[in-house]
């Protein structure tokens, strides 16, 4: 188990997992459904299976590039710990147990299962044929709000879909700036990415632009539902957050692009998501 939880860098589920919550809680406190534990638990178990499977199978679609870029050898598939059959057997069980709990949620969730999926594995080719790719990693964890007030709800809303906008956005930044690392990789290789395709300097303007709409889409849904300073402080620290990345790394200094990364975006999905908690629970 340890050496799976490696391949598919389990702490990585810090990105997407709060914007869950913000989805979940989001239908039981603004519609007239109710709270069920049973509804939590199947929402969580989707979220680990969809990321088990999309990590893994990017692993194993990945495993020959990685295995001659220095940066990525070492990882489970080209290092030998763990077998490219067993990465795609891994994708496929998580894959069909994640279809298997939409089945008991509702039909929704259920119907719209393949199309999650396709997204979320979906991605791993993308890189080969547009540098695009990055915004299709961000649809699909941007995915996860929306999925989870499907969970309570089984009907779209345009609050959720702010939210889901708004991961969609800061995901695609954050990616560019650690895409970052393997500019000149990419280029020699016929890989498609941004920095690629516009260079370090061009590659973080967009980054900021795409934190910029980021920042509008988490405003956005102050003005459809009650929600009140606990959330504006939530919203400030999340946006202090992006601009703090953006300073921290330049076109000529990426020392810094792993904190960017995992440390800074892990805080700001964490915090933002724990104030938006404390806004819908205290006020």
């Amino acid at each position: 188990m340890k050496k799976y939880f490696s391949l598919v860098l389990f702490a990585h589920s810090i990105f997407a997992l709060p914007f869950a919550f913000i989805g979940f809680f989001l239908a039981v406190t603004t519609t007239t459904h109710v709270f069920h534990w049973q509804q939590l638990g199947l929402m969580l178990l989707c979220m680990v299976c969809a990321r088990n499977a999309a990590m893994a199978f990017n692993r194993y679609l990945d495993r020959d590039i990685d295995a001659i870029n220095p940066r990525t050898s070492m990882r489970d598939i080209p290092a030998g710990r763990i077998s490219a059959s067993q990465a795609l057997a891994f994708t496929l069980i998580n894959c069909a147990l994640f279809i298997t709990a939409t089945w008991f949620i509702n039909r929704t969730c259920f119907y719209l299962s393949p199309v999650a999926l396709a997204v979320i594995l979906g991605y791993s080719y993308t890189k080969r044929f547009t540098p695009l790719c990055h915004l299709v990693l961000g649809l699909g964890l941007g995915l996860a709000p929306l999925g989870a007030y499907l969970v309570v709800t089984g009907h779209f809303n345009i609050v959720p879909v702010f939210y889901t906008l708004a991961v969609l956005c800061w995901v695609s930044g954050f990616d560019i700036i650690y895409a970052l690392q393997d500019e000149e990789f990419d280029r020699e290789n016929g890989l498609n990415s941004i920095p690629a395709w516009l260079g370090k300097k061009g590659a973080l303007q967009l980054s900021s632009l795409l934190h910029v709409l980021s920042a509008v889409f988490v405003i956005l849904p102050a003005f459809y539902i009650h929600l009140s300073w606990f959330y504006s402080i939530g919203v400030a620290f999340y946006c202090l957050l992006l601009v703090y990345q953006h300073r921290i790394v330049s076109p000529t200094d990426l020392r810094r692009v792993n904190r960017a990364f995992m440390t800074t975006n892990g805080i700001a999905s964490v915090v933002f998501a724990v104030f938006f908690l404390l806004d819908i629970w205290v006020l």
